[in-house]
Parts: structure tokens; sequence; C-alpha cells
């Protein structure tokens, strides 16, 4: 590994305080860092084009030489309006269901509510959710990040699946994780970890630096303070444990 930190994170809005940090609290000096998609955040990591990436937890099974490091997250500890199952129909008459590529959380957990919790047996699609308006045939869509917000105006009905987890298990739930190969030192772990924080520590900061860049149907202050809850505490540990021992690592 070189001295330059090559990180990687996830091109949403719940990301904004993370990338604030690391491009202004100056703990870290020389770094590239790389905004993309959930899944691409992954094949990034897989492919050891970054050090370090904020991965969706559903890909977590099929990840090798990696640790998790610092205590935070991307969380939800009630409604997280960002990941959500639309329909125009009612949770049992749902025979199939549309999955977004972008994260393998969201198919997952998907997945793991219909199994478990919501007893339903739909046929899986996968398909670009944007264009949800060509599928007349799909009975309902999990989508997720910014889109969300905008589409799910278009559904009577809005299964937020945060809330949809904590229902059944009484947990909040963990989305994404920041994680490294093993070979990243402490000393880049602990200075990531102190700009992570500083970006969370200074949200007011970052909804004046990307209110233009978030969607308009996003009131980002509220989203950022009462949607995502970013502390990879012990109960979210848990939750997260809990949720991968459900998820079935040939299912994707």
């Amino acid at each position: 590994m070189t001295d330059l930190l090559r990180i990687t994170a996830v091109s949403y809005a719940n990301t904004y305080p993370f990338v604030y940090g690391i491009e202004k609290s100056g703990f870290l000096k020389n770094y590239k860092l790389l905004l993309k998609p959930p899944s691409q955040c992954v094949t990034s990591f897989e492919n050891a084009e970054c050090d370090i990436a904020l991965v969706p937890v559903g890909a977590m099974p099929r990840l090798k030489g990696y640790k998790i490091i610092t205590d935070l997250c991307i969380g939800a500890v009630n409604e997280v309006k960002s990941v959500l199952l639309v329909s125009n129909k009612p949770l049992n008459e749902i025979r199939s269901i549309g999955l977004d590529r972008e994260s393998e959380t969201s198919v997952r957990l998907t997945k793991v509510l219909s199994k478990h919790f919501w007893n339903i047996k739909p046929e899986w699609k996968y398909i670009d959710v944007r264009d949800f308006a060509r599928y007349s045939d799909v009975d309902a869509f999990t989508v997720i990040g910014d889109k969300a917000f905008e589409i799910a105006p278009h559904f009577t009905n809005n299964f937020d699946l945060a809330i949809e987890w904590k229902q059944y298990t009484n947990l909040p739930f963990v989305f994404a994780v920041w994680i490294s190969h093993e070979n990243v030192s402490e000393d880049s772990v602990g200075n990531l970890s102190e700009a992570l924080q500083f970006g969370i520590d200074h949200i007011d900061d970052v909804v004046v630096q990307y209110s233009s860049r978030a969607d308009s149907n996003i009131d980002l202050k509220s989203y950022l303070t009462n949607n995502i809850d970013y502390r990879l505490d012990e109960v979210k540990r848990r939750s997260l444990k809990k949720f991968l021992n459900y998820i079935d690592v040939d299912e994707i």
C-alpha cells in the first residue's frame, strides 16, 4: 500500500456528513476519495481499488480479507425514509417485486422480511427501478437512496424497511459499515474515524455545503438528524449479526 489512502464511499445524501468530514476536517492529508453507488463500493474493495470502503452490509458474507473499522455506520433507529418497498397493493397481495441492484442490503433485507416476517413468496425481478413505470406487471419495488424520495409519492403504500425490521426484531438496522483491508494502519483508521466524526458533529455546515446537491424532495437537515443514525453501537452490532444470520449468501 502506498502512502496515499484510497477511500470509496456511497454517493447518497446519507453520506454527506462523512464526505464533509473527510474533505474539511484536516485529519486526512494524503487521500483520494471516490463516491459510488453501494454495489460499486463493494466492487472497488474486492478489486483492491481502494484501501477503505463504506459497503452495504448485505455484501459482507462474500467479502474476504476485511475488518470493520470505526464505531460509525449508516444506520437507522426508526424510520429511514430512503430504503423502501413501494407498491399500490397491500403486502399480502404482492406477488412480484422489482429489486434495486444498487445495494445488496436492500435486496437481502426485502428477501428476509418476505420469507420470515411478511410470509409472502414473490417472484424476484432485477430491474432499474428508475424505470418503474415500464413494469406494469410488477407489484412492488425496492427503492433506495435519494431516488426513494422521488419515487415514493407515486405509490399508495410505502413500507419503510428499517421500520419493518424493527417491528419484528425490536432492533435498529445497519445498512452500511466502514471496512478496510488488513494492511491499513491503525493511524490511518484513527484519522479517518476523527474525520468522519467531525462531519457528524457539523451537520449544520454539512447542510449548507450540500443542500444544492440533494434531491429537492429531501429535507436534508431533518433526514440527516432524524432518519439516519451514524452510531455503530452494541445494539446495532447485535442487529447486524442477527441480519447476517438470516441471509443466504447464495440468494443474490
